[in-house]
Order: C-alpha cells, then structure tokens, then sequence
C-alpha cells in the first residue's frame, strides 16, 4: 500500500475518532415521473475503487439486476445494476463502476455519475426508518441544519445483497450452543439496518439470550441512561441490568465509535463491555475500534462468530 493510501486510512480513522465520516455522493438517474437526480451514498470506508465502466460479461441466467461480472485486477467480480434496484431511470447511462468491499464480500455497482466526497457529522444524518425508503438506512443532511440543505440518502447495502442474492443470505441463523448472561440482565444492541437487526435478533433468540435492540446508536445511549437511573434508584448498578452493549458502527445520530467512546468515558458504565459487530471490515477498523476500548470486533454475519465473541468478551 502507497504512503498516500496510509495516510488517507490515518486520517480517515482521525475522522471516525471525531464522530465524523466520509459520504460518496453519486447519482443513479432520473426518479421515476420526474426529471430530478436524487443524490445517493456511501460510506467511503465501503469503497475499495471507482473506476470507469470496464466491459461486463452477462452471465448466463443470472438476476434480473445483475450485469454480469468485470475482471478487475484480476478479480472477478459480480456488477449490480444500482439505477434497476432502486427503480431510477439513468438517461445518461452507467458510465462508473463503485466497487465495494464489506461485511466480507466484495461487489461493483453501476451508477450512472460520481459527484464528489463530503464529510459529515454522524448527527447530519437521520434515520429514514417509517419514511418510506425500504432501501435507504438514513438520509445525510449535507449541508448541516440550512432550511434548504441538499439532501443524500445512503443505501442499505445489506438490504441490496439480500435482495439481490437471496440464496446467499440465509435467513435461518441457528446458534448450536447456549449462551447464559448473569441472571437479570440483557443485551443491549443497536444497528440501524433493518435486515442486520433481523438476524441479530435471530441470533441471540437461538442462544436464549435476552436482549433490548435499538436502531441507532443515539436510542440505544438514551436507553442506557434510562437503565442506569433505574438501577441506582433501586441501589443496583448497570451491570445488574445489562450483560453487554452490542453495537453497529455506522449509525444515523450517532455512530458506534460514539457511543463506545461514551460508554467507556462514563464511571456509571465502569466495565460494562461492548462489543462492535460491524460491515466495516479491515485491520484499520479493528485497530479503531481497540482505540476507542471496545471489548470485542466481530464482522456481520456469522451467527456463530458473534456467540464466541459474545461468550469470550463475557468470560473475562
């Protein structure tokens, strides 16, 4: 790796240490029965490389939204039709190629431009849960709270993969053993994707675990407050209420490094661990994530993977 991509990767965990990020903003066509060219995004940690659109292979019978596969380096690597998935129309064409690497896949998106990269506040952006966007996790307020701020709205990838590649993403997530947490106590977790919260939960049912689940890393802060005053008044401490926070990293309000940060800072939540189970892959996460003293890292998804983090982080 060049001295430039290292330090791009410094500065970009500088960054996350600040509650901030990095948003890739680009366009997908025309919304249907309009001539507007809604802007989109995602998180630049997600982005391995932007390229021109290199020739595609159709693959025979594949979905309906998928392209075919480009070799890239190499690599071969199966191309989303983005514009076809969120229904736009790309009247200019798909001149670029997103390719993207988390939650240990790697995949390209054809989109029909690439604007430019912002940086924004995990507040900017809120959760576009019960507004109508199956697709969206969050819309990005770019320009901060201006009345007539530009609006982004970041993709639930996850949800895409899903959608796309329905038999790679199992929906059964059996756990072989069991998981006892002291008597009392929960998990508290927090993700803001709906399909992630899904197998989360189907995760934790299958080892018998109780748990509290939340949708962004704001609520599950407001609920741990709530639990501690609740705990004091009953001359208890947190730890009798909550085993362990689980938490997402990329968050609408407020980001898991956040509210990692917060817990670890606050003398009511002396010891409490928190575990990070990320999409966000990659040694410069995990190193990020020892610095704001998580407990545990575990990459989405592999049900069994997190019980052995869980149970390991507990056992200490």
């Amino acid at each position: 790796m060049n001295k430039s991509s290292m330090r791009d990767i410094d500065e970009r965990t500088n960054l996350a240490g600040n509650s901030m990020f990095e948003l890739l903003l680009f366009r997908l066509g025309e919304a249907p029965g309009t001539d507007r060219r809604e802007l989109f995004g995602i998180n630049v940690f997600k982005v391995r490389e932007i390229l021109v659109m290199p020739e595609i292979t159709a693959m025979v019978n594949s979905p309906p939204s998928v392209m075919g596969v480009a070799n890239i380096r190499g690599q071969m690597i199966t191309v989303i039709n983005l514009p076809q998935i969120v229904g736009t129309n790309p009247t200019k064409g798909l001149g670029i190629l997103l390719v993207t690497e988390f939650a240990r896949t790697t995949q390209a998106f054809a989109v029909e431009e690439v604007n430019e990269i912002v940086r924004l506040e995990w507040k900017q952006v809120l959760s576009a849960e019960g507004r109508g966007g199956g697709l969206v996790t969050s819309i990005a307020r770019l320009d901060g709270n201006d009345e007539n701020t530009r609006l982004a709205q970041v993709l639930d990838v996850e949800q895409i993969l899903r959608d796309v590649f329905p038999e790679q993403h199992t929906t059964e997530v059996e756990v072989s053993s069991k998981l006892h947490l002291p008597p009392g106590t929960v998990i508290l977790a927090a993700d803001d994707s709906a399909v992630a919260r899904m197998m989360i939960e189907q995760g934790l049912k299958s080892m018998e675990v109780p748990y509290i689940m939340t949708k962004t890393g704001q609520e599950a802060w407001d609920r741990l407050k709530a639990m501690a005053s609740e705990a004091e008044s009953q001359g208890k401490t947190i730890r009798d209420k909550v085993a362990m926070v689980l938490t997402d990293l990329e968050m609408p309000e407020m980001d898991g490094f956040t509210l990692t940060r917060n817990i670890k800072q606050d003398p009511r939540f002396s010891g409490l661990p928190v575990v990070i189970h990320s999409s966000l892959t990659g040694a410069t996460n995990e190193d990020h994530v020892r610095k704001v003293g998580a407990d545990g890292y575990v990459a989405k998804f592999v049900a069994e993977e997190l019980a052995d983090t869980i149970r390991k982080v507990l056992s200490r």
